[in-house]
């Protein structure tokens, strides 16, 4: 199908040529708004087309989606992500786990993901941990080392069946706490014999409030005697909000009760198939959970399945481009640009605006008109506190421009934290937000206006 010359220059092909600018990795971008500006010989600029698209889609989707769910949980909350097993893949996972770092989520229990990416990781035993134990005799090795010091309890079994013995006689409790199931505190006795300083016992499996909770903090008081302190709860199943209080009453109970300071604060997560619709109904019902693992409507982005990114041609020989559509939406706006994000007086962003690449930057005081790109009667004068200029330059090609570094995944972490605090509340609405205006010069408006009548065929009537 192909002359051979053609392969030949595919073998030969490179990015030597391509100057590549982009909005840094973190930022609050709107749509109409170039993420990355793409620059050199058109057959090179066409084959990265798939892979840049593919590459910043999947990444901006999911980022957003993790930086919703962190807006609506709030700041307080920490969030994690559960999401490998549902992720669309193995590539799926790996990415989604980075993304959702980077979009606010404080760790996660992919441990590839924090191995290759320097991520935290967290997580707690599965129901099939606690089914697969049957009795207290299972556990052999029923020794635990104090933690300040060299001494060791030889029997740690002995010292949690006692404080379960106290608590069921527990007069704040008043009898909440009766039998238990066994194989469940035999399964959080060696959990916690393994990990005394990250004892986060799942307590579901059976019954919350009747044996899960317990048997929890039977073993929590047992390694607290030791020196050790237990992590918390996960909740899986259930009415979250009413199960979570009535938890932490039992918390504070068997604060007071026994003298425990901070026992009363042991965290509570809760999982089970959460998303921004659910974290925004316990806030309304009220509830003491601290930390919510999120996992399937996390990584699948269930409420919106992809993002669309397109990647068009705006300049050849520097002979400006557009693409027409009866769709206004899905015209393109011509020419090597640069783009300006200005803000107000409060230090939120009022504006970003286009800009031909040989016109002269917005300035600080100075009035500028911001156009709609399509709509004639939206124009607005805006008089900027400050100018930051959105695209840098992070490939120079043959340019030779000084070139953007690559921050760390941490940095890069905090900038989109930073980017989604200095949004006005009204943007960020759930309900009904307010659109953030994206516009354009006025002299590239009428240049938009120009090339779009010049390239647009007249019809004839007959």
């Amino acid at each position: 199908m192909f002359p051979d010359g053609f392969f030949e220059y595919l073998r030969g092909i490179n990015c030597s040529d391509v100057e590549v600018y982009a909005i840094p990795e973190g930022s609050v971008v709107f749509p109409k708004v170039p993420l990355m500006r793409v620059e050199g010989p058109i057959a090179v600029v066409q084959l990265l087309e798939t892979p840049f698209v593919n590459l910043i889609n999947f990444a901006s989707l999911v980022t957003t989606n993790a930086a919703r769910h962190r807006f609506v949980a709030g700041k307080s909350k920490t969030l994690l992500e559960f999401g490998l097993r549902r992720a669309q893949g193995p590539d799926g996972g790996m990415g989604a786990s980075k993304y959702c770092y980077i979009g606010g989520f404080d760790a996660t229990s992919n441990v590839a993901a924090g191995r290759l990416f320097g991520i935290p990781l967290r997580g707690t035993h599965s129901h099939a941990f606690v089914s697969s134990f049957m009795t207290l005799d299972e556990i052999k090795d029923k020794s635990l080392r104090k933690k300040a010091s060299k001494s060791t309890c030889k029997d740690f079994v002995s010292l949690v069946q006692t404080w379960l013995n106290k608590l069921q006689k527990s007069k704040s409790l008043r009898g909440v706490f009766a039998e238990t199931n066994q194989s469940e505190l035999s399964a959080f006795i060696s959990y916690a014999l393994a990990f005394p300083d990250n004892f986060l016992a799942l307590v579901d499996t059976y019954d919350v409030i009747r044996s899960g909770i317990p048997n929890f903090c039977a073993v929590a008081l047992a390694l607290n005697e030791l020196g050790y302190k237990a992590v918390g709860i996960r909740l899986d199943s259930g009415d979250l909000a009413y199960l979570s209080c009535q938890v932490r009453k039992i918390f504070c109970c068997i604060e007071k009760e026994f003298g425990l300071s901070g026992f009363g604060k042991t965290s509570i997560t809760a999982s089970n198939d959460l998303n921004e619709e659910t974290l925004d109904a316990l806030n309304k019902q009220g509830h003491e959970v601290d930390t919510y693992g999120i996992g399937t409507y996390l990584v699948t982005c269930y409420a919106q399945a992809a993002l669309g990114i397109v990647f068009k041609l705006v300049e050849i020989n520097k002979q400006p481009r557009i693409k027409l559509s009866e769709d206004v939406s899905k015209v393109s706006i011509p020419c090597k640009k640069k783009i300006y994000r200005l803000y107000g007086k409060e230090g939120y962003p009022l504006v970003d605006i286009m800009t031909g690449e040989d016109e002269p930057p917005p300035k600080v005081g100075e009035r500028i008109l911001c156009r709609h790109p399509f709509e004639e009667s939206k124009r607005a004068y805006v008089v900027p506190q400050h100018v930051e200029e959105l695209l840098r330059c992070y490939s120079a090609g043959t340019s030779g421009k000084a070139r953007e570094p690559l921050p760390p995944l941490k940095d890069i972490r905090e900038r989109c934290i930073k980017q989604i605090e200095k949004m006005r509340p009204d943007h960020m609405r759930r309900l009904n937000p307010t659109p953030y205006k994206v516009s354009v010069s006025g002299k590239l408006y009428d240049f938009i206006h120009f090339l779009w009548l010049n390239e647009a065929p007249v019809g004839e009537l007959q």
